[in-house]
């Protein structure tokens, strides 16, 4: 079997099985690969060919990504060889592959202290920043998400979120019955309407702005620790 063969068979695979995110990340990587070995037999790419090629193109990244590009050739060579019962060892698991791509040492995240995250929120006296914070916080909604809200996104209670960054046409959040009240109030007094941004600002002002807030606290804050502190809390309930 061919590369190119073997890499048509597998993204028919990913159509069928995996997300719109996912499938553009395999994609992006195979395609580089088939532009270089397309009309080699897989079996005849060897670790130190394999190597190179991955070296090429994550040289300059973050060793995450540097991991997350060897993972999926590996996972792209593991499913080719057993779908077709192909009589070859996974190249990918050679030492010299496995040592320079290895996962890099997991840091654990420090979670907010409840009291931290209530003082930011209670110190804002600007309105929309305070709804901002709360509506991370309170909701676990990723900033990227909470930027996208239109007016006719909100019903009651809850926001229907578009284009989530699960790879889903749409997804729902909740809010407690006091946000969505100074939500509403907020969509009132700014007459905003229909098919309007609620929050029509930027990613980089939202991140400075959450930054700014917590550094008044002398705290290191960015818009990721208020979900991930919304999430830690919800599980803990």
């Amino acid at each position: 079997m061919t590369t190119k063969e073997a890499i048509t068979l597998f993204k028919y695979y990913l159509q069928s099985n995996h997300k719109k995110r996912t499938i553009e990340s395999y994609t992006m990587l195979l395609d580089r690969f088939n532009a270089i070995h397309a009309e080699k037999l897989l079996g005849d790419i060897s670790p130190d060919e394999i190597f190179h090629f991955l070296e090429d193109q994550t040289r300059a990244l973050a060793k995450s990504t540097r991991r997350l590009r060897y993972a999926q050739l590996k996972a792209f060579y593991n499913f080719i060889i057993d779908r077709c019962s192909l009589n070859m060892r996974n190249p990918c698991n050679a030492s010299l592959l496995s040592k320079s791509f290895k996962a890099p040492k997991q840091v654990p995240h420090k979670i907010l202290e409840r009291e931290t995250v209530d003082e930011m929120i209670y110190n804002t006296t600007n309105q929309r920043d305070r709804l901002i914070l709360e509506l991370q916080a309170r909701c676990g909604l990723r900033v990227g998400e909470l930027l996208k809200i239109r007016v006719s996104d909100v019903s009651d209670r809850t926001i229907t979120l578009r284009d989530p960054k699960s790879g889903k046409e749409t997804e729902r959040a909740y809010m407690p019955e006091n946000v969505s009240r100074k939500l509403v109030e907020y969509i009132k007094e700014g007459a905003i309407e229909g098919e309007a941004r609620i929050f029509p600002i930027c990613y980089s002002t939202a991140r400075s702005l959450v930054k700014g807030l917590g550094a008044k606290l002398n705290v290191n804050v960015s818009p990721h620790d208020l979900r991930r502190y919304s999430a830690t809390y919800a599980s803990r309930n």
